[in-house]
């Protein structure tokens, strides 16, 4: 038996995936939460087989929390279910500690086959994103460590520094000091020329 760990802050959309995921006889559903603290607390609390969640939650960034998870307990298998549809997203989630990438396109039968891989210890890499080309949206992003890439999503949707310091856990100067580095290594002035950079590349909604 595969037991799972549910991670997403629209209720509707996860419960309906429990309902499905339910149904199947080799998975069971331990928990389904709506924050990146809660993730935190019952992944410690259950030790799931498999944490399934998306990358966009209210109180912490997707990326930081893999990267938290993965420190925490060495080995987790984390399977990140999500609307990003976007190549560099997947390889930094991978490379944060991700073992599988699945885009929310996909129907239910996708989600469980990418479940029972992850659960194996096997890779998943989502079948759409995999067929695509492989070409990074803007080679200067590739220049940004991850924890840059952090902050780099987090401005680009507006938040504060004040905010991006609470949810990564670091000072303001350091936050401040990140973000004086992304714009010199991407080329630019501000962060609205930053947000439009994020936009192209389909990291964040218009």
């Amino acid at each position: 038996m595969i037991r799972l760990l549910l991670v997403d802050d629209h209720p509707v959309v996860c419960s309906g995936y429990r309902r499905y995921l339910e149904q199947v006889d080799d998975i069971q559903v331990a928990a389904e939460v709506g924050s990146g603290a809660e993730a935190y607390r019952l992944a410690t609390l259950l030790h799931p087989d498999v944490v399934v969640f998306d990358l966009t939650l209210p109180d912490v960034n997707g990326i930081e929390l893999l990267r938290r998870l993965c420190r925490r307990h060495p080995g987790i298998r984390v399977l990140v279910f999500t609307m990003h549809e976007n190549e560099l997203l997947m390889h930094r989630a991978l490379q944060a500690g991700a073992l599988g990438y699945l885009c929310k396109r996909h129907g239910p039968a996708v989600l469980v086959e990418a479940v029972r891989r992850v659960a194996a210890g096997e890779p998943f890499h989502d079948p759409y994103l995999a067929g695509r080309r492989r070409k990074t949206p803007d080679e200067r992003l590739q220049r940004l460590t991850p924890r840059e890439f952090e902050v780099f999503q987090l401005l680009a949707q507006g938040r504060s520094v004040m905010e991006i310091a609470r949810l990564l856990h670091l000072s303001r100067k350091t936050v401040g000091v990140h973000q004086t580095r992304i714009l010199k290594k991407l080329g630019l002035d501000n962060t609205v020329q930053l947000a439009l950079l994020a936009v192209r590349c389909r990291l964040v909604q218009p």
